[in-house]
């Protein structure tokens, strides 16, 4: 390792520790964001998407305290009676974010369930991402004690009924709001997206591995393991997209009724740019669009979710091999200056303003539309790694640790290209540094997929 590459991530390492808080003496997690020269918002909460990459950096580094007592705050925040009252959370949510509040000299955890986000979306992924994290813990801590634990047993059947039983459709995918993960603007993602898809693939699977089969648990097993093949076949042929899939589209019939139906979605061709989806999709290459619905097929890639389908195989190994090359092959358009995009092409011009509600922070490649994400290294290096395909993150790294620690480590990075910080990006972001230090483990030590990875 290079002494540029040493003192950067021991810059890192020194930015992380500042950014941990506490709550009665004991470390519970970390907060959004160092920047001081910036109003804090709502950066100074310890949001659950974005702690997870720390966790699994701290439980690498033998640090697994922090990690559980997260995991066990955070669950005494999740609701745990039914509620019929629209103001508040459902039975079983889990929070977006929480910070420390004072209320006579005592110290309290107050939560965002939603309630204070921008757009007031409760999250659907931060329930996945703790259960993901639960058996991260269990793994590294080679004790399946604390999972097996009443209060958590009870914690993880509600986070999945929250996905398994109540529902208006009849999919095996989750119905979520648009903004319910970390594209946590309008970005045109009601529905199904990829996104949240993957993480409950993922959440699914770790669940069967943390439930002990005791009477209360023994009915949601037995919905996850009906809930998975037909998961998988869904995405795997549904969601799917490359050179042979594009043709079958292309030639869709329409308003087909009944079992048998091709076209079951009815999606009308016109509503697909195919003659530049065509050019742009290399024949080596496939990807999981972005989200699948009536007359709907969002064919924007979208990273998080194609990785973690990679990382939780819920692609198949060809399919992960073509995701890889396609990001290989398209390395400018999706790597540029910064690994990397969150979301390509970025919505423009007219759609733009229909889409997004004009928002300016979703400006044309920027923020979630179409800009550039530093955390994401973490996810490429978990997905190129489990594939073999180590020379991709090794190259996406060097890239990043160019300008990284000169630009103060923000959170995401604008322009086709990814070469401009990001216009309303923090500095100091801790899913930034955490996303690069636990790339870095990722490839000195692969056998730490283990914590995050899952076999077919």
């Amino acid at each position: 390792m290079s002494e540029r590459s040493l003192a950067i991530e021991e810059q890192a390492w020194e930015t992380l520790e500042k950014s941990i808080i506490y709550y009665h003496e004991k470390p519970i997690g970390t907060i959004a964001a160092l920047d001081p020269g910036i109003d804090a918002a709502n950066y100074d909460q310890c949001f659950i998407r974005d702690f997870v990459s720390a966790a699994l950096v701290f439980l690498i580094k033998g640090k697994a305290d922090i990690v559980r007592f997260f995991l066990e705050e955070t669950l005494k925040l999740q609701p745990k009676t039914t509620q019929l009252d629209c103001l508040k959370p459902s039975r079983g949510l889990m929070p977006a974010s929480f910070k420390i509040g004072f209320a006579n000299g005592q110290e309290y955890l107050k939560a965002d369930f939603g309630d204070h986000a921008i757009g007031r979306v409760a999250p659907a992924d931060a329930g996945l991402w703790w259960i993901i994290l639960l058996r991260a813990y269990t793994i590294s801590t080679e004790s399946k004690e604390f999972a097996s634990r009443g209060d958590f047993q009870e914690g993880i059947r509600l986070i999945l009924e929250l996905c398994l039983v109540t529902r208006f459709d009849m999919y095996p995918m989750v119905l979520v709001p648009d903004g319910a993960s970390m594209i946590d603007r309008r970005l045109g993602l009601y529905g199904h997206p990829l996104d949240i898809q993957s993480l409950f693939y993922a959440a699914l699977k770790a669940s069967l591995e943390l439930l002990t089969p005791i009477k209360e648990n023994q009915a949601i097993i037995q919905a996850v393991r009906n809930r998975l093949d037909p998961l998988v076949k869904q995405l795997r042929e549904n969601y799917w997209l490359d050179s042979g899939r594009l043709n079958v589209i292309y030639r869709f019939q329409v308003e087909e009724y009944g079992e048998e139906a091709l076209n079951q979605f009815n999606i009308y061709s016109d509503s697909i740019p195919f003659y530049r989806l065509a050019k742009w999709l290399p024949e080596a290459g496939g990807y999981l669009a972005g989200n699948l619905g009536p007359s709907q097929l969002d064919c924007r890639f979208f990273s998080l979710g194609n990785l973690m389908a990679i990382v939780a195989s819920l692609t198949d190994e060809q399919q992960s091999h073509k995701i890889l090359n396609l990001i290989e092959l398209r390395w400018s358009d999706l790597i540029g200056e910064m690994p990397m995009k969150l979301c390509y092409p970025a919505l423009e011009d007219v759609e733009w303003r229909i889409v997004t509600g004009a928002d300016p922070k979703n400006r044309p490649w920027s923020y979630h539309n179409g800009g550039s994400w530093p955390v994401l290294l973490w996810m490429l290096t978990a997905a190129a790694k489990k594939m073999d395909r180590g020379e991709l993150a090794h190259h996406a790294i060097a890239i990043a640790e160019r300008r990284l620690i000169e630009d103060n480590w923000p959170e995401y990075y604008d322009g086709p290209d990814g070469r401009l910080i990001g216009k309303e990006a923090r500095k100091y972001q801790t899913w930034t540094i955490a996303g690069y230090l636990l790339a870095k483990e990722l490839i000195a030590n692969p056998s730490h997929l283990k914590l995050i990875a899952f076999d077919a």
